[in-house]
């Protein structure tokens, strides 16, 4: 059975790509290209996956707003 996640994914000083899966501790990766990521990303879930106990998340993401203060 398929499942969605939701990845957080920024962009660090040094230009890479960093993805963070917050249902899932622990779950992150990095690489120069989106592409890769990507890949990558897809690839940490399975370990996550093989090896936490998996709990139905209690928030969902709405959304992302930028603040000027």
């Amino acid at each position: 059975m398929s499942r969605e996640y939701t990845v957080i994914i920024e962009q660090d000083e040094d230009g890479y790509f960093v993805a963070d899966v917050p249902e899932l501790k622990g779950c992150h990766t990095q690489a120069k290209s989106l592409d890769t990521l990507l890949e990558r990303i897809k690839e940490v879930i399975q370990l996550c996956l093989e090896t936490q106990e998996i709990q139905t998340p209690s928030t969902h993401l709405i959304g992302i707003q930028r603040v000027t203060v």
